[in-house]
């Protein structure tokens, strides 16, 4: 099953008072980036964030959900309705992040 675009949406406007987020689609998903380092996604229309320390610290009793087959699971975000909360969340894990790597010309 893939994401919906209204779902997308949703998490965007929820995260409206971040600056410098993206997104990606990538096979039916969303990759979900912050000051350019991926930070979570949308999957199956469940809004996951990375496996942080920082993140489990302020979620610590989020379950742990594999997006797809084959990945290591990540945190799902149950109060996603909660901007402030999302803002904090975001801000605090965005350094435990790496940068992206350089492409090769």
């Amino acid at each position: 099953m893939s994401s919906s675009k209204d779902y997308l949406e949703f998490v965007l406007e929820q995260l409206s008072e971040l600056s410098d987020i993206t997104y990606r689609a990538m096979m039916g998903e969303y990759i979900i980036y912050y000051q350019g380092r991926v930070i979570g996604g949308i999957y199956d229309d469940r809004f996951l964030v990375k496996n942080t320390k920082k993140a489990r610290a302020l979620m610590p009793d989020a379950p742990l959900e594999i997006p797809y087959e084959g990945a290591k699971g990540m945190l799902l975000v149950e109060d996603i309705e909660n901007k402030a909360f999302l803002k904090e969340l975001f801000e605090t894990m965005v350094d435990e992040l790496p940068l992206p790597k350089k492409k090769r010309k």
